[in-house]
């Protein structure tokens, strides 16, 4: 017996396990679909010109490194309200912007924070939903529930499915929703099925957890929170976690907010001191360098005009790999592969199997989630090719074992 008996291994992580699998092996010819990360066309992670420009300015100013306060620099999380809820709203006194550990750290902030409620029952995410989301809840002592979102068959949206779950929750559950570009199946409802969604968990004391981890990545910084800003209009409460991971590729400084929309200051001010403490508990007080950048870029009109524009150019790409990755697989005679097409954000869920998956890292050395989750924006002209032929020998093999059974 020693301290640690009683503990089981526990599996890989899905995401940050299929890339240690990656980094261990030893071919020249290999290629990671599976994590999260923008790379440009050469297949680097890029870094932005507003970003750069923003930390030379960081080092002429040769500001000490000191403590931030715990809910982070006031600058960066009015600038934050700004971007999120657009001058009409961002001025709410009953919106609390909090700087996190990234948009994992403001998901599990939040998650903490309403624990504390006592008045939550349980937790609702997507079928299927990001990795992450289940534990993030469940470690913070949720009970977690799945609502049907993706039709496998027909590689479309569940709507009325959905809306039927929505209408069978108790007061007060708490629905995690993807503000825009769905993780994994990039597959996001329309703009009149949103309406309807958030109509009904207003009507049902709902509460709406929106993550947005990749604002600009579908249509616009703008338009890509419409969705928040609908839901602000019936002044009821909820959350929003958002990253700057992605649209800063300021992936390793952690550089997020959680943004709370209660029904009264009163009520706003008892949240921040349970924020505060929380924090307190975990880490204290957030980092300085990465926000710092995103607070200069946010309040910098030439250097926020720099930041679109590349967020412009790394959405098209996105979308170029989609068309042109379906266009390979079309010369593969693999036509089922269309509504690639029809996603948005980085991800696709290309509907492979696990076998597939297998087959794909033990074979060729491509590296996707087991779930068929495939990295988009890590496609460019020196892999399509060779991902396509790898994806077409796999499905092709799988299509004449069945037939041959």
């Amino acid at each position: 017996m020693s301290l640690y008996t009683e503990i089981t291994k526990l599996p890989r992580d899905p995401i940050i396990g299929l890339t240690e699998l990656f980094k261990n092996d030893k071919r020249s010819t290999k290629y990671n679909l599976g994590v999260g990360v923008y790379l440009d066309e050469n297949g680097n992670v890029p870094v932005l010109e507003s970003v750069k420009k923003a930390a030379q300015l960081l080092y002429e100013k040769k500001d000490p490194c000191v403590y931030l306060p715990m809910v982070g620099l006031e600058s960066f999380c009015e600038a934050t309200k700004k971007l999120l809820f657009g001058l009409t709203y961002s001025s709410n006194v009953n919106i609390i912007t909090t700087q996190t550990l990234g948009g994992t750290g403001a998901l599990r902030l939040g998650a903490e924070l309403l624990q504390r409620t006592k008045t939550v029952p349980f937790v609702a995410i997507s079928e299927p939903s990001w990795e992450n989301h289940r534990n993030i809840f469940e470690s913070a002592g949720f009970k977690v529930k799945t609502y049907p979102y993706y039709d496998p068959n027909t590689n479309s949206f569940l709507f009325e499915q959905f809306l039927t779950f929505l209408k069978s929750l108790p007061k007060y559950t708490v629905v995690v929703l993807h503000a825009n570009c769905h993780n994994p199946t990039g597959i996001d409802p329309a703009e009149e099925e949103w309406q309807e969604i958030l109509d009904i968990i207003q009507k049902l004391d709902l509460i709406p957890f929106f993550d947005l981890a990749y604002q600009g990545f579908k249509a616009s910084l703008k338009e890509d929170v419409s969705v928040l800003q609908t839901y602000i209009k019936f002044e009821k409460p909820f959350l929003v976690a958002n990253s700057f991971s992605k649209n800063f590729s300021l992936y390793g400084e952690r550089v997020g907010a959680l943004s709370i929309f209660s029904c009264s200051h009163e009520e706003s001010i008892k949240i921040q001191s349970h924020l505060k403490n929380i924090i307190r508990s975990l880490y204290s007080t957030p980092p300085t360098y990465g926000q710092r950048i995103v607070e200069q870029v946010l309040s910098n009109q030439k250097l926020y005009a720099i930041w679109q524009s590349e967020i412009q150019l790394m959405r098209t790409r996105i979308t170029d790999m989609r068309n042109q990755i379906v266009k390979a697989f079309e010369e593969e005679n693999l036509t089922s592969f269309s509504f690639i097409k029809d996603q948005h954000g980085m991800f696709s869920y290309s509907g492979l199997e696990k076998i597939h998956a297998e087959e794909l890292r033990k074979k060729f050395g491509v590296y996707i989630l087991d779930s068929g989750r495939i990295c988009i924006a890590a496609l460019n002209k020196n892999n399509l090719k060779y991902v396509t032929n790898a994806i077409s020998a796999v499905v092709y093999k799988k299509m004449i074992q069945t037939k041959s059974f």
